[in-house]
Order: C-alpha cells, then structure tokens, then sequence
C-alpha cells in the first residue's frame, strides 16, 4: 500500500544490514520504538542480540553479508519471521587505510566482498519482498563515494560502487512501486570514523582526526529515519553534504589542494602500519583468485 502524507512507521516490516552497532544498532532501537517491526543480520551475535532486546526481541541472525547463500538463507528466515517485508536498509560496510601502491590487495577485495558484492547479494534477496508499493531500499553509501581523499581509496571505489547499484535499481524496480534512496554521510560519530581515521598514517596527512570534524550520530538516525517513512531518493548529513553532491569536482579539486603535504610521508607509513578493518572479518574464499 502506498505510503499517505500522514503515513507512521507503526507495523513497517524493515531488515537492517549490520545491525550489531554504530548506524544500524542506533537506527534499529529508534525504528522499534516509533512502532516499526525490525529483523536484523550482523557479524556480533553478542551485540545483536542486545540490540533485538532492545527492540521488542526482535529476530536476528549472524550473517556475512559477503557470502551469497549465507545471505539468501538469512534474509528467506527473517522475511518468513517478520511476515514481509517493506523496507531493506543496507547498512552493513567496513573500511580500511589502504595506500594503493604497496598496499595488500587482499585489502581491497575484502572491501568489495562487504560492500560491493554484500550489498548486492542483500538486494538480490530482499528485492522480491520489497518490491511492491509501498516497499523501500535505502543503500549507506558514503560521501567518500563522491569525494576521494589519500589511503581512502579502496573506501572510495566500494561506495561509489554501492550509489551505482542504487541509480541502477531505481530504474529496474520503478514499474514495481517501489523506492530507492541512498544515504551519503560524512564523518559520524561512529566506530568506523574513530578506527578508520584514528592511525599514524591519517594523522601525518590532516593533523587531526578527520577532514570536516565528526558529526554527532543522532541528526543521521533522524534523517534516516525520514527517509524511510517518505521513501526519499537521497539522504545526506550532516546537512552541508547535500551542497557537495552536486558539485562534487569542485569538491575533489578543493581536497587535491588542501592535502598536498604530507600524504608522501602518510603512504609510507600506512605500507607497513598494522591497521584492521573497522569490522573484524570472518574468513572468506577470495572470490577474485582463480586456480592455475
């Protein structure tokens, strides 16, 4: 049914990506509370599981979102036990400092396993389900999809690959009723933005933390919220990232200029500085390897 002017969130059947914390674990407690059923799939199952306590015991499932048939059982199980399914947010992804001579290549193809080759597989099975109206998909791309900085590429290239899949998926389910929006935020006040930017290596380039300081999480939560409950096509925040999107050479150019010093010294120390992932990963076949 489609959504009205006055529509609520109360009884929206919705499945969260990464549910265990940071956007996803916060996104899940507020959508229960304004009434919505949620069901979620996280790589934590101790974390997971406090969260669906926290949302009415809601139904959770460990799921590597970079394993196709892990992804395809899970989502058929928590479709089956929230009844439906309306909305999918596909928030799961990870990041890694990764200088892209020298770097592991290893690296980089776990980036595209999660975010790249997660969110499709998350899209592939839950499309079926939202694909009617009424029914959702908003894809956590980044603003790093749009605006690329030093050590961040393989961040980059994975989440530009997440705003294709989405552009892409509007035009193919329209004739559904369905909706596709895409959340490109900057640095939140997340996990990932403290173990992402927080290394020797980030440091020797910006001086500080990050590029344009952390954002508090909870005006992200709301605008994702909002997003959900009016199906929207882009979700930003903070709010000044809806004035790069449309101008974003200008935006790389700016950055080109500002980071010129001290990225030489940076790509040195990230070739040999032992940074993990945002997000310990379970082991998984390398897809890109090929036998002799």
């Amino acid at each position: 049914m489609k959504l009205s002017a006055g529509a609520s969130l109360a009884g929206r059947k919705i499945l969260i990506t990464g549910a265990a914390r940071g956007i996803g674990a916060v996104l899940a407690r507020q959508l229960h509370a304004r009434g919505a059923a949620v069901a979620l799939l996280g790589l934590e199952p101790d974390l997971l599981a406090d969260v669906a306590a926290d949302c009415g015991d809601a139904p959770w499932r460990y799921c590597d979102v970079g394993d196709q048939a892990q992804v395809e059982r899970v989502v058929r199980t928590l479709v089956a036990e929230l009844g439906g399914l309306d909305v999918v947010v596909a928030n799961a992804g990870i990041a890694r400092q990764f200088p892209l001579l020298g770097g592991e290549a290893a690296v980089l193809e776990e980036m595209l396993a999660v975010n790249v080759l997660g969110v499709y597989y998350t899209l592939r099975a839950t499309g079926p389900h939202v694909a009617h109206p009424g029914g959702y998909v908003l894809l956590v791309s980044s603003l790093a999809g749009a605006v690329h900085l030093p050590l961040a590429g393989a961040y980059s290239v994975t989440k530009a690959g997440v705003e294709v899949l989405g552009n892409t998926l509007r035009h193919e389910i329209r004739h559904t009723g369905a909706k596709v929006g895409i959340a490109y935020f900057a640095e939140l006040d997340t996990d990932m933005t403290s173990r992402g930017f927080g290394t020797a290596a980030a440091r020797a380039i910006l001086g500080r933390a990050t590029v344009s300081g952390v954002a508090p999480l909870g005006p992200a939560i709301d605008t994702l919220e909002r997003a959900i409950l009016r199906r929207r096509r882009q979700v930003v925040s903070p709010w000044w990232v809806a004035g790069v999107l449309p101008f974003r050479g200008i935006a790389q150019r700016v950055i080109d200029l500002a980071l010129r010093h001290g990225v030489e010294q940076a790509v040195e120390i990230a070739r040999t500085e032992r940074a993990g992932f945002t997000t310990d990963q379970p082991p998984r076949t390398r897809k890109i390897e090929r036998s002799a």
